[in-house]
């Protein structure tokens, strides 16, 4: 039986992704296996969201290379971001990739008369849902629509369905995926938006959670901040990417929001959610952002106090609108250190949040384990471990919290 590799970088629509190729090669009788040296098939699923990312997959690509040499009769594939529409150009760079895919879509070289399941065959207790592709928001700095492509929605009855049968194979808690989530369904006929789908989904039985992400400040509804309030299901987390404290920075990425507008939202949210986990993502040292833009947005993160904080220095993309009419002028070591000072802020931030729970019970979703310590979330997810000799994988386990840290919690069953 030939084996198949999948190495996978970026986003969780990526991670999505693999695993459901996972599936398909396994239907067509690979098998999984550890290490590209005893692959017959590698897929490497690429991001180049930032420089940095793009550098990793560039170096695994030419780390294959020895391996391909050796033994011609491997199969290497690329997915991802990193494929565009020049192919040919792809080609001449790489000419012992064998083939090439854009993210989302199905390998070409695989063919099956009858129509086959691509759901992870072996789901874990939380698993990840696709439910729209591409974006249509075109921020200045994101290469995502140009890779991507634009906003296309899966059915809801179809999502619905595939969630029914992942429950079925044991799945607790769903995750559904979107680059722009918010945006559901606005392409599809009657319109169905996510505050609908999170609706029909709350009423499968077996289904104990639901998350979903990455929301869009400018998109996320009102409906859709009643439904999180009101659906049992429902965790209360949400990320809500910021990026920048500064009106005329926002201005420059074409976010289509202001700080005034992000900050009544989170007000909002905060009403009608009290117990709502936010988190955002920061990018410091986008072109032109002086030192006051750059402390004007630490400033809004010691205000609104996010839970976590994913936090990037700006690289320019290729074709993005950025990189085409503003220069890179803040250099390499400013960028970091700005990156480093709000690191160091939000740990003290989500150092204080989390030790507001310190002898609080919090119920956990049992997820794996690692060693002899079970881990899972909360409905906040918030990652607690805590150990137990019994098999308590996909219970709902409620935990005295004895521990805590910035970046997780220790607790014991109560």
């Amino acid at each position: 039986m030939p084996n198949y590799y999948i190495w996978t970088i970026g986003c969780q629509m990526n991670k999505a992704e693999s695993e459901r190729l996972g599936s398909l090669f396994e239907q067509f009788g690979y098998q999984a296996t550890a290490t590209p040296e005893e692959a017959d098939l590698i897929v490497l699923n690429s991001c180049v969201v930032r420089r940095s990312a793009e550098d990793r997959v560039i170096n695994k690509l030419c780390n294959l290379r020895p391996l391909k040499q050796r033994r011609p009769s491997l199969k290497v594939a690329l997915t991802g971001c990193l494929v565009n529409s020049d192919l040919k150009g792809l080609k001449r760079r790489f000419p012992y990739i064998d083939f090439f895919f854009k993210p989302g879509d199905q390998p070409g070289w695989l063919t099956h008369p009858e129509p086959i399941s691509i759901l992870p065959r072996q789901p874990q207790v939380s698993t990840f849902v696709p439910i729209i592709q591409g974006c249509d928001n075109f921020c200045s700095y994101c290469i995502v629509p140009y890779r991507r492509g634009r906003e296309k929605s899966r059915p809801l009855p179809e999502i619905v369905c595939e969630v029914r049968e992942l429950v079925r194979r044991r799945v607790k808690e769903v995750v559904l995926l979107g680059q722009n989530v918010d945006s559901y369904g606005h392409d599809l006929p009657n319109k169905p938006d996510l505050a609908r789908l999170l609706y029909e989904l709350n009423e499968i039985g077996g289904l104990a959670r639901i998350r979903f992400l990455t929301n869009h400040p400018k998109d996320l509804s009102q409906r859709l901040i009643e439904a999180i309030a009101s659906l049992d299901k429902v965790c209360e987390q949400i990320n809500l990417p910021v990026q920048s404290g500064d009106n005329q920075i926002l201005g420059s990425m074409r976010r289509g929001y202001t700080v005034e507008n992000y900050r009544q939202l989170v007000a909002r949210l905060r009403r009608h959610v009290p117990r709502i986990s936010l988190s955002t993502d920061i990018i410091v040292g986008f072109p032109g952002e002086s030192e006051k833009q750059f402390q004007a947005t630490a400033s809004l993160l010691c205000e609104l106090r996010f839970d976590s904080v994913h936090i990037a220095a700006y690289s320019p993309r290729p074709e993005t609108i950025a990189a085409r009419q503003f220069e890179d002028d803040i250099p390499d070591e400013e960028k970091e250190r700005r990156r480093q000072l709000v690191e160091k802020l939000q740990e003290n931030i989500a150092t204080e949040i989390n030790a507001n729970l310190l002898g609080k019970t919090v119920e956990v979703l049992v997820e794996d384990r690692k060693g002899n310590k079970w881990h899972g979330r909360s409905r906040n997810g918030k990652l607690v471990f805590f150990v137990s000799d019994d098999n308590l994988l996909g219970r709902l386990v409620p935990l005295r919290i004895d521990k805590t840290s910035p970046w997780s919690l220790q607790g014991k069953i109560e």
